[in-house]
């Protein structure tokens, strides 16, 4: 069965740190096209990064762009999220997504990843 379990959520100051985790089980992390979305309360969920199966191609939302880093280990089969600089606008929770085995393009699209964490709450204050 097929499993991710997001990590590494919590409440830090603007201009912070913090670094979430994605554990995948049941399947290899290198084998798919990895992302991260988030969502804030009242909001849908948006597109965050994305890193290709090679780990050499990664995609990143505007307004994350120079704050966060995707990465991946994958001798440890997990996914990773460093994200500097926080904002309050970054506060949401932040799930971590796969695309199906044979996808091999980017999305940015909700729909076009068809496994899911549970999510891990972020909250930035000012």
């Amino acid at each position: 069965q097929v499993q991710l379990l997001e990590s590494g959520g919590g409440m830090v100051q603007a201009g912070g740190s913090l670094k979430l985790s994605c554990g995948v089980s049941g399947r290899t992390v290198s084998s798919y096209i990895m992302g991260w979305f988030r969502q804030a309360v009242g909001k849908e969920r948006e597109f965050v990064a994305a890193i290709s199966r090679s780990g050499r191609v990664i995609d990143y939302f505007n307004s994350v762009k120079g704050r966060f880093t995707i990465s991946r280990d994958d001798a440890q089969n997990m996914l990773y999220l460093q994200m500097s600089s926080l904002k309050p606008e970054d506060t949401a929770v932040y799930y971590c997504a796969q695309r199906p085995s044979w996808a091999t393009s980017f999305s940015r699209g909700t729909r076009d990843y068809d496994t899911w964490g549970q999510g891990t709450q972020v909250t930035v204050s000012s």
